[in-house]
């Protein structure tokens, strides 16, 4: 039975690691494409990392969850990570608004640009 525990535990280990140094490739990818900015890559890598790091040294999610008071390493993963999506929603909801706000300006000041060209071509003036 330990045997199998062991053989379990490695082949979730080797999981874990794959799909940490895909998420870091996939980050990459979409940089390189330009389908992601620089300043959003760096939040996924850095969280990409500390995955890997994890996944890496097993006994590391065990040794911070008891750090951190939390029971299993499991329920320790599962808070950072709801942790890490609430900052990454946070910043989200800041950056769109701010965008929502230079839409708007953006908006208006088109809107006056093409009221003086319309006054403009009909002889109107300014």
């Amino acid at each position: 039975m330990i045997l199998a525990d062991a053989a379990l535990n490695g082949r979730l280990q080797l999981a874990a690691i794959v799909g940490s140094v895909a998420m870091v490739v996939v980050v990459f990818e979409l940089v390189r494409q330009r389908r992601l900015m620089e300043r959003y890559s760096l939040l996924w890598m850095f969280a990409s990392l500390i995955l890997l790091l994890l996944a890496i040294f097993s006994g590391a999610l065990a040794q911070l969850a008891s750090w951190v008071g939390i029971a299993t390493p499991s329920n320790a993963l599962f808070g950072f990570g709801l942790g890490f999506a609430t900052f990454m929603l946070l910043h989200f909801s800041a950056s769109i608004s701010k965008l929502s706000d230079q839409n708007k300006v953006l908006a208006q000041k088109l809107a006056a640009a093409e009221e003086r060209l319309r006054r403009l071509e009909n002889g109107d003036g300014v």
